[in-house]
C-alpha cells in the first residue's frame, strides 16, 4: 500500500469552523499577495479563494489573480502549512520536503514534469504558490464512476506516469539534497525508511501481544532481508510518497501528482509494490479488480526499464517487488494493528503511514497479509507465507474476515 501521511482530519462542524476556515483563507491570500508583490516589485492582488480540501495541518485554496501587472496565470493554487498542535514534529519539515520536491520537478522539461509548476515559495511562512492545473477530474473520480474502461485507462495512465517520473528523476538525488539544504536541511533521512525499520523491529512483538501469533525466526529473517531496499541501492528515484487516487489529477497532458509532503528518493521497487496492494484512499477502502495489480506493475515497468534494463527481467523485478511488499505490509501492520484490536499504539507514532481506513482497517490489513501470503508462496518464501496465513486467521477474530468491495467503476 502506498504511504501517506494521516492528512484527513478536519475541524468541527458549525459556524465556528466556518469562521476559522474563512480566517485561514484570508490569511493565506494576504501572505501570497505579499510574497508575489515582493517577488515582482509591484502590487499583485488575489481574490475569490475557493477551498480545495487541505487538512488539519494545511490550507489549500484556488485564487483568481485580480490585479496582475505581469504575466501571472489567471488563477493560482496556494498551500499554507499550519502548525501541528501536539504532533511533536514541526510542520516546517513537511514544507521543506514538498518545496524541494516541487522545485526539483519544476526544473524538469515540460514533457517529464509530473506536478504543478512552483511559482513562488516563502519558507518563513511555509507557503507555496503553485500552478493551477484546472478543474479536472482525479483518478478517484474515475474509480467512483460507472465506466470500467475509463477507469482502467486512468489507472494504467497513472501507473505509466509514475514510471516516467521515476525514470526522469533517476540520478537526481544529489540535486534533491542540494534543494533541501537551501531550505536549511543539512542532512535528510527518508521518513518512510525510518518507519519501515521500526516496523521490522517491532511487529513480531506486536503480533505476539495483540494477535497471539508467534512469528517464526525464519519468517522474521525473511522479512528483514528487505532492509536492503532502504539504503543506497542502485534503483533510487523520486517518489511522491502519497499516490492515493485523489492526489492524482487527470489533465489533458496526462496524470499529474499532488502532495509531496514526504516526497523524496527511495528504491523504485517500493512504488511498484504499492501498486500491488489495496490503494490508499480518503474514503472507503476498495479492492482492485483481478489482474489489475499485475497490469499496473507492467505499465510502470515499461517506463522504467530504459533506465534500469535489468528490471525488464521478470524474476529480478518480482524478487525486489516482493521484498518491498513485505516492507509495506509490516509498516501497515505497525500503523494499523493497535486500532484494529482496540489498543493504544506504543512507542513512536509512524510519520509516513498508510491511509487510515477507519472501520475498514481490519479488512484492509487482512487483504494486505493475504496478498503477501499468495506472493510469498509463489516465490518459495515458506516462512513468510505461513506467517501471513496465521495473521489472516487471527485478524478474522477482529473483523478481518470482511471482504473489501470493488471500486464502483468495477462493481
Amino acid at each position: 500500500m502506498a504511504p501517506l501521511t494521516t492528512d484527513d482530519a478536519g475541524t468541527a462542524d458549525g459556524r465556528a469552523a466556518d469562521a476559522e476556515r474563512d480566517a485561514d483563507h484570508a490569511r493565506v491570500v494576504t501572505l501570497a499577495e505579499e510574497l508575489l508583490t515582493r517577488r515582482h516589485g509591484a502590487t499583485v492582488r488575489l481574490a475569490d479563494p475557493v477551498d480545495l480540501g487541505g487538512s488539519s495541518r494545511s490550507v489549500v485554496v484556488r485564487v483568481r489573480v485580480a490585479e496582475n501587472p505581469f504575466s501571472l496565470p489567471r488563477t493560482l493554487v496556494l498551500k499554507h502549512y499550519l502548525d501541528e498542535p501536539g504532533a511533536g514534529e514541526p510542520s516546517a519539515d513537511r514544507f521543506r520536503f514538498e518545496a524541494a520536491s516541487c522545485q526539483l520537478l519544476t526544473a524538469m522539461p515540460a514533457e517529464d514534469r509530473a506536478s504543478p509548476m512552483l511559482v513562488a515559495n516563502d519558507p518563513a511562512h511555509r507557503l507555496l504558490v503553485l500552478e493551477d492545473l484546472g478543474r479536472c477530474s482525479t483518478l478517484a473520480d474515475r474509480l467512483d464512476e460507472r465506466d470500467p474502461k475509463a477507469a482502467e485507462r486512468a489507472l494504467l495512465g497513472w501507473a505509466r506516469a509514475l514510471g516516467r517520473m521515476q525514470a526522469a528523476t533517476a540520478g537526481r538525488e544529489h540535486d534533491f539534497g542540494a534543494l533541501l539544504r537551501r531550505f536549511g536541511v543539512r542532512t535528510w533521512r527518508d521518513p518512510l525508511a525510518d518507519d519501515a525499520r521500526a516496523a521490522l523491529a517491532e511487529v513480531p512483538d506486536q503480533l505476539a501481544q495483540l494477535l497471539r501469533v508467534e512469528a517464526a525466526p525464519a519468517g522474521v529473517a525473511e522479512a528483514r532481508t528487505a532492509v536492503r531496499l532502504l539504503g543506497g541501492s542502485g534503483y533510487r528515484a523520486f517518489s511522491p510518497a502519497e499516490i492515493r487516487p485523489d492526489n492524482c489529477l487527470l489533465t489533458g497532458s496526462g496524470a499529474r501528482f499532488l502532495d509531496f509532503e514526504w516526497g523524496c528518493f527511495r528504491d523504485v521497487a517500493l512504488t511498484a509494490a504499492s501498486l500491488c496492494l489495496p490503494l490508499p484512499s480518503g474514503g472507503r477502502a476498495h479492492a482492485q479488480p483481478p489482474g489489475m495489480a499485475e497490469a499496473l506493475v507492467a505499465a510502470w515497468q515499461a517506463e522504467i526499464t530504459p533506465v534500469w534494463t535489468d528490471l525488464a527481467d521478470a524474476e529480478v523485478l518480482r524478487e525486489r517487488v516482493l521484498q518491498a511488499e513485505v516492507l509495506w505490509v509490516w509498516l501497515s501492520t505497525r500503523a494499523l494493528l493497535p486500532a484494529v484490536v482496540g489498543t493504544t499504539p506504543a512507542g513512536r507514532a509512524a510519520r509516513v503511514v498508510v491511509a487510515d481506513p477507519g472501520e475498514d482497517a481490519p479488512a484492509v490489513l487482512s487483504a494486505l497479509w493475504r496478498r503477501l501470503g499468495v506472493d510469498a508462496e509463489r516465490a518459495g518464501l515458506v516462512a513468510t507465507a505461513e506467517l501471513a496465513a496465521a495473521v489472516v486467521g487471527a485478524l478474522g477474530r477482529h473483523g478481518g474476515e470482511a471482504v473489501l468491495a470493488p471500486y464502483p467503476a468495477f462493481a
